[in-house]
């Protein structure tokens, strides 16, 4: 287990770290000559990789992109649109094998946004090739992923950093500075929600995959299934073959901001966890439209996580958000920029953050960060133990709910207490040959 951080010298740390932070600033040596450019190889090249390489087009002088990767090269021809020839004079090379990036000598970093299955087979790999990887949350598709990551981070000396943007966010700077001056008292509960309207995917009939596609190469580590439309670009989010559903997919980031002000540094003891169909017309999805799950720490301390897929108007105003309950007071806090805090027993407005930062999601601080970290070898904001602790909810929280509805949990052994079902879902085969390499 990793040395326990005090609380408040964490605060502090994130406080400090953030306020200071330039996005480009943090890029450039502190040298005359500017350094060589950081080369990226970008695996994966649908969804969110489009906002990523619209900021690193503004930093033609940190970073350079060697190569394109992606299975569908429709993908990968939407994305070279964006990369102008006013940002590198040669275009990067593409290829659908991302095996073709690791093996590149010149590629210092990769960035990996791929469906979640792909997450640790791909950074494993790259992490034995000498890269530094950037990986899309969440890092791990099943639990027993996470420590291996962190296991070859620490042995191949490689920076990860996972896509917990709000890690980075103006707004948690300022929020920061307020709970380490402890204006809410010591933080008992943190809860998070995702509270946004989701539309009902009816199922499809099987087909055949788009013209070009790699189709097996896609599927990868996942059992082979005949092509659907669904397991397919943004919907394969719905099948536990690729994704994690809607609390590992837009639920991970609230459940991290949860972990962050509540200040833990260990995995709960306890999970308990309910969920089902509120989309009753036929949702295909595999997994429940909405979770209820409580975690209990070992010191008391609670964080609990919703999801509703029916709600126009979200929590407290917020489609996605935390709340921070303290002995003195609360904090309501969002990713879209904004929080409130309200003191006392009469809930007194106290400091409140919400127009100046509305909108600022940290994207361009944190990929400054990861690029700050890889030039000068020091900690990103959002490590691979980090990472792990907040991704592990997201698994022990499904696994509760698929099996027995409240479990015990062993954080130092890391496996359930007396439930042999759940700890057999704490990883998963996979196909070869496209499985996780050996730490060797």
């Amino acid at each position: 287990m990793p040395p326990r951080t005090n609380r408040r010298r964490f605060l502090q740390q994130t406080a400090a770290t953030l306020a200071g932070a330039a996005a480009l600033g943090e890029v450039r040596a502190q040298a005359d000559e500017p350094p060589a450019p950081i080369r990226l190889g970008i695996i994966g090249c649908g969804g969110i990789m489009g906002h990523h390489v619209k900021g690193l087009v503004g930093r033609r002088e940190a970073v350079s992109l060697g190569w394109l990767c992606d299975v569908d090269p429709r993908q990968i021809d939407n994305l070279a649109r964006l990369v102008t020839s006013d940002f590198q004079p040669r275009p990067p090379r593409t290829t659908a094998r991302y095996e073709d990036v690791l093996d590149d000598p010149h590629i210092d970093a990769c960035l990996i946004a791929t469906p979640h299955h792909w997450h640790a087979p791909i950074a494993l790999r790259a992490m034995q090739a000498g890269k530094d990887v950037y990986i899309e949350k969440p890092i791990s598709h099943v639990y027993a992923e996470g420590p291996l990551l962190i296991a070859a981070a620490r042995k191949y000396g490689r920076v990860v950093q996972q896509g917990s943007q709000m890690r980075s966010s103006p707004v948690t700077a300022k929020a920061a500075q307020l709970l380490q001056q402890g204006i809410l008292g010591e933080i008992k509960v943190a809860r998070a929600w995702t509270a946004e309207t989701r539309t009902v995917a009816r199922p499809l009939p099987d087909g055949t995959p788009p013209p070009g596609v790699d189709y097996d190469r896609w599927l990868g580590p996942a059992p082979v299934h005949a092509f659907n439309p669904h397991r397919f670009h943004g919907t394969w989010r719905m099948f536990r073959d690729y994704g994690n559903g809607e609390i590992g997919d837009d639920g991970i980031h609230d459940l991290d901001m949860a972990a962050w002000g509540l200040g833990v540094d260990t995995l709960p003891q306890q999970i308990t966890a309910r969920g089902g169909r509120m989309l009753l017309d036929g949702h295909a999805s595999e997994y429940p439209d909405n979770m209820n799950v409580t975690y209990e720490y070992p010191d008391g301390r609670l964080l609990i996580y919703e999801n509703y897929p029916f709600t126009p108007y979200g929590l407290h105003g917020f489609d996605n958000g935390n709340v921070f309950y303290g002995t003195e007071g609360y904090m309501v806090f969002s990713r879209r920029g904004a929080f409130s805090v309200y003191l006392g027993p009469k809930s007194q407005p106290g400091p409140t953050e919400g127009k100046e930062l509305r909108g600022q999601t940290g994207y361009a601080e944190h990929m400054a960060d990861f690029l700050n970290a890889v030039r000068h070898r020091t900690p990103p904001r959002a490590s691979p133990e980090i990472a792990h602790r907040s991704c592990a909810l997201v698994h022990l929280g499904e696994i509760t709910l698929r099996t027995r509805g409240q479990l015990d949990f062993d954080p130092r052994a890391e496996r359930f207490v007396d439930c042999d079902e759940a700890n057999h879902l704490l990883t998963k085969e996979y196909r070869q040959p496209y499985g996780l390499p050996e730490l060797v």
